[in-house]
C-alpha cells in the first residue's frame, strides 16, 4: 500500500505554473488580437491611399497641376477637420487667413462638395 503525501508547496507551486501558463496564453491571445486589428487597420488605410492616386497615364503631372492638387487636398482636410471655419483652417494650415481664402476662391474649392468633384474643376481650370 503506497501513500501518496502533498506537500502544501508541491500544490502551490503546481498551481502557480498552471495559472502563469493560462496567464501567458490570454496575454499571448490578447496581443494576437491586437496585432490582427493594427494590421486591419493598416490595410484599411493603404486602400484609401490606392483610392487617392491619380491614374497613372503617359503623360506626368506638370508642377503646379501637382500643386494645385496637393494644396486642394489640405484644404479640403483642414477645412473639413475645422467643419468649415475658415479662420481656423488657416492657423491649422499654417497660412494667414487673407491665403487660404484666395487659394480657395483661385482653385474654386466648395466645402460643401467632394474632393474628387473640387479636383476635377481644379483640372478643368487647367485645361482652359
Amino acid at each position: 500500500m503506497s501513500t501518496t503525501i502533498w506537500r502544501t508547496e508541491d500544490v502551490s507551486s503546481s498551481i502557480a505554473v498552471h495559472a502563469g501558463s493560462l496567464l501567458n496564453e490570454a496575454t499571448l491571445d490578447s496581443r494576437l488580437d491586437a496585432l490582427r486589428e493594427v494590421a486591419m487597420t493598416l490595410l484599411h488605410e493603404v486602400e484609401s491611399l490606392r483610392s487617392l492616386r491619380p491614374p497613372r497615364s503617359s503623360e506626368q503631372p506638370r508642377l503646379p497641376e501637382a500643386v494645385r492638387r496637393f494644396e486642394t487636398h489640405l484644404i479640403l482636410a483642414a477645412l473639413e477637420k475645422t467643419r468649415g471655419n475658415q479662420l481656423r483652417a488657416a492657423r491649422l494650415l499654417g497660412v494667414k487667413h487673407t491665403t487660404l481664402n484666395a487659394k480657395i476662391k483661385r482653385y474654386r474649392i466648395s466645402h460643401g462638395e467632394s474632393a474628387e468633384s473640387n479636383i476635377r474643376a481644379a483640372d478643368q481650370e487647367i485645361a482652359a
